[in-house]
């Protein structure tokens, strides 16, 4: 068939690489393994991609009553970690035919406006982070699957949960400054209700009072620079003795923590070390450059969608948190 002249059909593809049409359909579809070799499907999508060949999907949503739709809500998109999150989340679901729907809860946390005149039967699925969990009241529905990121396993909403291994990244932060010789920390939090957080105070608090003679204080401030700013002066400026290292939830609040630092005379990393958490671009436009936790944001969208993917198939989703790593830049250094 001359490429172009008429739509290639899947007939056309199963002509072209050899195999019934059944198979072809099987491999598109993504339900080819147990059932054809891997040589067998990858000769069938070869074939697609030298026809041009595109399925269908209005035909095939009708006749499995799907949409193929996904909605993504996340907190309101502040930094680029939740771009990243919907890039790795829609590559994933164009791999499969879906198409995903990036809607921030409008406050970053509280309910949200069903962006739909009816969510179940406009969505095949959902995919939330735990700090936009009450803007699912309006829009799970019952019958909705639903997988959640960034939540408590144990109390998690949704039919799965995949999560970055936050506590395991909080840990490495504080062993870097403890190993530096620092023992008096503050902990500046985000003022945020959400699990995801209660996970770093709840591993920075066991980790340092495991170590005789640390000291940490605790500020809290809303995920802002201004915010973090005033927290860290008025934290910074308490009686006692003073923080030589400041353990920051998000690279923002580290941004903060910079700013209220040159304020009080102090330097980085000279008299103050300053750790965040995220490895946005905002880390390295700083200076020094942010020793900081690296989540992957890309690899969490794609594991979120492909759990969803397999809930909907009715398969088990992968098992185990991901993997986080601390970068060590500039603005850690032994306490004087």
């Amino acid at each position: 068939m001359a490429r172009g002249s008429t739509r290639p059909t899947s007939r056309d593809v199963a002509q072209a690489a050899g195999v019934s049409q059944a198979a072809v359909s099987l491999v598109l579809g993504d339900k080819w393994r147990g059932r054809v070799s891997e040589a067998t499907a990858e000769r069938v999508r070869e074939a697609a991609r030298d026809l041009g060949y595109r399925p269908n999907l209005a035909a095939r949503n009708l006749r499995l009553g799907r949409t193929r739709t996904v909605l993504l809500v996340v907190p309101a998109l502040t930094t680029e970690f939740f771009a990243g999150v919907y890039t790795g989340a829609a590559r994933v679901a164009a791999e499969h035919g879906f198409g995903v729907v990036l809607y921030p809860s409008p406050e970053g946390i509280g309910p949200a406006r069903d962006p739909f005149a009816s969510a179940q039967s406009a969505l095949d699925g959902v995919i939330a982070s735990s700090m936009a969990a009450d803007a699912l009241s309006a829009i799970r529905g019952e019958a909705l699957p639903l997988v959640m990121l960034d939540s408590d396993p144990a109390g998690s909403l949704g039919a799965a949960t995949v999560n970055l291994d936050i506590a395991d990244g909080v840990r490495q932060a504080a062993e870097h400054l403890l190993s530096l010789g620092h023992r008096h920390f503050l902990h500046l939090a985000a003022d945020v209700p959400s699990w995801t957080f209660e996970v770093r105070a709840r591993e920075l608090t066991a980790r340092l009072s495991a170590v005789p003679g640390t000291s940490m204080r605790t500020a809290r401030a809303p995920i802002s620079i201004e915010g973090a700013q005033a927290a860290t002066q008025a934290a910074l400026s308490e009686s006692g003795v003073r923080p030589t290292a400041v353990i920051c939830d998000d690279d923002k609040l580290a941004a903060g923590a910079y700013k209220a630092a040159r304020r009080l005379g102090l330097r980085i990393p000279d008299d103050l070390s300053v750790t965040g958490l995220d490895d946005l671009a905002l880390a390295t436009a700083i200076d020094p450059e942010l020793t900081t936790v690296r989540l992957d944001a890309e690899l969490f969208g794609e594991r979120g969608m492909r759990a969803l993917l397999a809930v909907l198939e009715g398969h088990e989703p992968e098992s185990g948190d991901i993997p986080v790593q601390l970068v060590i830049r500039g603005s850690t250094a032994p306490p004087r």
